[in-house]
């Protein structure tokens, strides 16, 4: 009679991403996965070809995460509004999985670099907003210039460098507002 299954593969990824926003990527083992699913290490490996796998998933499925809270944001009639309007769903999931966030845009080695695919997809709604604010021929400049604007101004916010006091939420206001005005005027 073949051995019951202790855990999942879903199990093994979503507690290795809930270990990676409590504790870090350094302490993102397979002894504390295991530990976190309720099964010795070496069973992992019946899933999980080792650590820098257990990492590729874990930027796969955060990749999948970010992707489906860019898509669930409705296209207004102004692509202004819809720019600002991902870019505001894109600093929330950065709120709610900092780590995670951080982990995608990290430049990982090659074992745990995702798949260009994967990144293609998360990246789709960003370049077709830039697409219509820019223009077709300016798309993946435009869409390079948001996510960097973003990605910098998020990850500011979370390392708390904001020292000069005002109100943060204004300024990232500020910030896409301004954004899109200058992706729609002419170069």
């Amino acid at each position: 009679m073949p051995t019951p299954e202790r855990t999942s593969l879903e199990a093994i990824v979503g507690a290795a991403r809930d270990i990676l926003e409590s504790q870090g990527l350094a302490q993102l083992t397979m002894q504390a996965v295991a530990d976190r699913v309720g099964v010795r290490a070496p069973s992992l490996y019946k899933r999980v070809r080792n650590r820098d796998a257990l990492v590729l998933l874990v930027t796969e499925e955060t990749l999948l995460d970010l992707e489906k809270h860019l898509d669930a944001v409705p296209s207004a009639a102004d692509p202004r509004e819809t720019l600002a309007d991902l870019l505001r769903a894109f600093r929330a999931f950065a709120h709610a999985r900092p780590a995670g966030y951080h982990l995608i845009f990290a430049g990982a080695p090659g074992p745990t670099r995702p798949d260009p695919a994967r990144l293609a997809r998360a990246a789709a709604p960003v370049l077709q907003i830039a697409a219509e604010l820019a223009g077709p021929a300016q798309a993946l400049e435009a869409a390079r210039t948001i996510t960097a604007w973003a990605y910098g101004f998020i990850s500011m916010e979370l390392a708390d460098a904001f020292n000069l006091g005002g109100d943060v939420d204004r300024a990232y206001e500020y910030g896409l507002t301004h954004l899109a005005a200058a992706l729609t005027e002419e170069a």
